[in-house]
């Protein structure tokens, strides 16, 4: 009875820029600069990615530079202190890669993205191979679907399913993704079941209820 959730190729941006293994430390800061990115994909002689390069791998060599005489404060980080001494991107990068399938549901890969704390995820295939990237941005993309599309979708799969005619009438408004249920429904003890099926809908910010039992009916 359910509308087919959107997906994380839906929204991911296929143009990624990524580099290999053997890419230098400047490659990698001067592609993050050219890109406007904080993290590149890194990938292996046959496409998949091994791992990821982010600005936050670049910091330790930068902190080393920076201030040489408290190198003692990286020692007391041993990871740190390696990746400050790499000048490579397989040597830099964090792995294995967080990753995402290009067929996961947008919820799965905001579920990855926070218990991971990352800002974004390589999209791979079944292979492995990189497709595209998701962000926190393109997940925010399903909160600009048009009104009528979300109305449409919940009368066909929602009140359609659960108040039928003719023992319910009810109409269906949106607005700014807010969807609005108002008329008269046969069993109103359906009603918490509809709120948790209308906030499921992709691109729906909330649900607001003004339905009450229709007369004459037990």
């Amino acid at each position: 009875m359910y509308g087919i959730p959107h997906i994380v190729s839906d929204v991911m941006t296929q143009t990624v820029a990524s580099v290999g293994r053997r890419a230098s430390f400047k490659v990698i800061v001067e592609m993050m600069q050219d890109w406007g990115v904080s993290a590149l994909p890194v990938l292996d002689g046959e496409g998949r990615v091994a791992g990821v390069v982010s600005e936050a791998d670049l910091l330790p060599t930068e902190e080393l530079r920076d201030s040489p005489e408290d190198g003692y404060a990286l020692l007391r980080r041993p990871a740190d202190m390696t990746k400050a001494g790499a000048v490579t991107a397989g040597e830099l990068m964090s792995s294995p890669a967080i990753t995402v399938r290009a067929n996961a549901t947008l919820a799965e890969a905001a579920r990855i993205m926070a218990r991971e704390k990352v800002k974004r995820l390589p999209v791979v295939d079944e292979a492995g191979l990189l497709v595209g990237v998701i962000s926190r941005t393109d997940l925010l993309k399903v909160f600009l679907r048009d009104d009528a599309d979300i109305a449409e979708e919940v009368r066909r799969e929602i009140v359609a399913y659960l108040f039928p005619l003719p023992s319910s009438v009810i109409q269906v408004d949106v607005h700014d993704g807010v969807v609005t249920l108002t008329g008269r429904v046969r069993d109103t003890a359906l009603v918490p079941v509809a709120a948790r099926l209308v906030r499921a809908v992709e691109g729906v910010v909330d649900v607001e209820f003004d339905l009450t039992r229709k007369a004459g009916v037990r």
